[in-house]
């Protein structure tokens, strides 16, 4: 019997951010417009990246809404 074991990664930064009017409808925190980007690693090397907007909580971290 063969086994393979991949080993996948996912990270997401915010690179800036802003404040925006509102609030989280989770937590009830403040709400910011933010630059993402994602980084997917298989094996510690990167092989795919994207940028994209996100408007997210300041208190939570909770994606609110994105725009691609």
């Amino acid at each position: 019997m063969v086994c393979f074991c991949f080993l996948v990664d996912q990270t997401r930064k915010v690179r800036k951010s802003k404040p925006a009017a509102g609030t989280c409808s989770r937590c009830g925190g403040g709400a910011s417009v933010a630059d993402m980007k994602t980084a997917t690693r298989f094996c510690h090397v990167p092989f795919y990246s994207k940028s994209w907007k996100a408007i997210i909580c300041t208190f939570c971290g909770a994606v609110l809404k994105s725009y691609a």
